[in-house]
């Protein structure tokens, strides 16, 4: 590698970009556990093609959309779109020359010490995670070929240009606008989480919403997921400073204390609403308060980083309602978590940037919040680029759905949702019902069989009390069958 690059910023963003990647297992997971026990492997299914999909058309075309003029890093070039003069990561500079060599400097925020391949698998993983959000608003009703297609058609019309318009030095959002967003609250979030309302729109609701119980069916499976989440978003936000230094540092502190506050803010919000703390609860707030911090995590101090996590955590969990009350049905809270935390965070910098890391950070003209000398410029901007970036998604997701459901469906029949999603899509199902049971009844019969088992006195029960005993068992699994059946 030549002495121009750093290897220790290099392997800093190749290890942030293995977490970002991981974050999208987690995602499965997470999502896996709040969907019925029906739909599971439908939802992990739905994530990790996405991994695959976004993968092929980034290296085809996705990269140079998003960031295939921004060799100079002068931000000069197409404001819209970064071309396709870098199809199939074509005439790249893959770190054996320096960095005066052909489309190696000027990336996020200018010139970096790293090769440009290394930024190139990096923003990879956005791209990757970024429609993976979006399945949890459809779960339980989505065909997957029509998920698959889908998924395609979006990373190229909406995300590809967005995260051109937020993250390249070119892109009218950054250099325009002037608008800050360090790790994506807008081209990740929001952009996430107008689409998920969008399609939860063009589907409609699942059969029973309001009427049925669609509880999580494995809570500890959230728990997990939001783990494996908060371990991979430190990546997420601390690798976009692209080096291993001081800006990354801040980062990652703002990031666990945003976590931390958010969850606190959840569950007092929820303590409030329903007089108890859950689990459920805690890592909605926890994903709420990461969601929060991305855009702001590098222009925020870390007091500030404590109201940009509290106060989206105390809203979210108030936003999670609105499906009830304007009557869509965002099966996982996509928009009350995503959309919703994703426009805090991105106009909460508009109060809470800091002079010192603003100027520190940014060069595309950004200033200053209003609680620190700044003015009202800076919020005006914020919030101009978070609307912008949720009408875009929104009217071409909504467009795009409606399209795909009207041509190759994206909607699974009545008959296969009540069935179970798993079945009908996979002919696979997460869990053995029937095995189990028997395997509850066995245990429940004893060692012994007839006669001499249910004698006592032979390591057996009495045969009336086995006879109550397996039937009252069999009552419960049958029920439960059933329930991860139709609930």
């Amino acid at each position: 590698m030549p002495s121009a690059f750093s290897s220790g910023d290099t392997a800093w963003v190749l290890a942030s970009s293995a977490l970002v990647l991981l974050m999208t297992p987690g995602l499965a997971f997470f999502y896996g556990g709040m969907v019925r026990a029906k739909s599971v492997l439908n939802m992990l299914m739905m994530n990790f093609i996405a991994i695959a999909v976004v993968t092929i058309l980034w290296v085809l075309y996705g990269w140079s959309v998003s960031f295939g003029n921004v060799g100079s890093g002068d931000g000069t070039g197409n404001r819209w779109w970064g071309g396709l003069s870098q199809w199939a990561l074509h005439d790249i500079n893959m770190g054996f020359g320096g960095p005066d060599s052909p489309h190696t400097g000027g990336t996020l925020f200018g010139a970096t010490t790293v090769p440009i391949i290394a930024v190139v698998c990096f923003q990879l993983m956005f791209a990757i995670i970024t429609p993976a959000l979006i399945s949890g608003a459809i779960a339980d009703r989505t065909k997957f070929v029509g998920w698959t297609v889908y998924v395609g058609a979006w990373v190229t019309l909406v995300y590809f240009p967005v995260a051109h318009w937020v993250f390249s030095p070119n892109g009218f959002i950054n250099h325009t606008l002037h608008v800050m967003d360090f790790a994506g609250g807008t081209a990740v979030h929001i952009n996430a989480g107008a689409a998920g309302l969008a399609m939860a729109l063009v589907l409609g609701k699942r059969v029973g919403f309001g009427r049925d119980p669609m509880r999580p069916h494995n809570v500890p499976f959230v728990m997990l997921g939001v783990g494996l989440l908060w371990f991979g978003w430190f990546g997420f936000n601390a690798g976009s400073a692209l080096g291993a230094n001081g800006i990354a540092s801040m980062v990652f502190v703002n990031t666990q204390i945003a976590t931390c506050t958010a969850m606190v803010g959840w569950l007092a919000a929820e303590k409030i609403q329903h007089g108890t703390f859950t689990s459920l609860g805690a890592a909605s707030g926890a994903v709420a308060g990461l969601v929060a911090i991305t855009p702001a995590c590098a222009s925020v101090s870390p007091l500030g980083a404590i109201f940009v996590g509290l106060i989206p955590g105390f809203v979210c969990c108030y936003a999670v309602n609105m499906k009830h009350k304007f009557g869509y049905d965002d099966s996982l809270d996509v928009v009350g978590v995503h959309l919703v935390g994703g426009v805090l965070g991105t106009v909460l910098i508009g109060f809470f940037a800091t002079k010192e890391m603003v100027s520190g950070v940014y060069t595309n003209g950004a200033k200053a919040g209003l609680f620190y000398g700044g003015g009202a410029s800076q919020l005006v901007a914020q919030i101009e680029g978070a609307g912008i970036v949720l009408a875009y998604s929104f009217v071409i997701s909504y467009g795009l759905g409606w399209i795909l459901n009207k041509t190759i469906g994206l909607r699974v029949s009545a008959d296969a949702e009540v069935e179970g999603i798993d079945s009908a899509e996979h002919s696979e199902t997460a869990y053995d019902w029937g095995r189990l049971g028997a395997s509850l009844r066995g245990a429940l019969a004893g060692p012994g069989t007839g006669a001499a088992g249910a004698g006592a006195g032979t390591g057996g029960v009495p045969a009336t009390m086995a006879a109550k005993a397996v039937a009252a068992e069999k009552e419960t699994s049958d029920k439960d069958a059933q329930e991860g059946i139709n609930a």
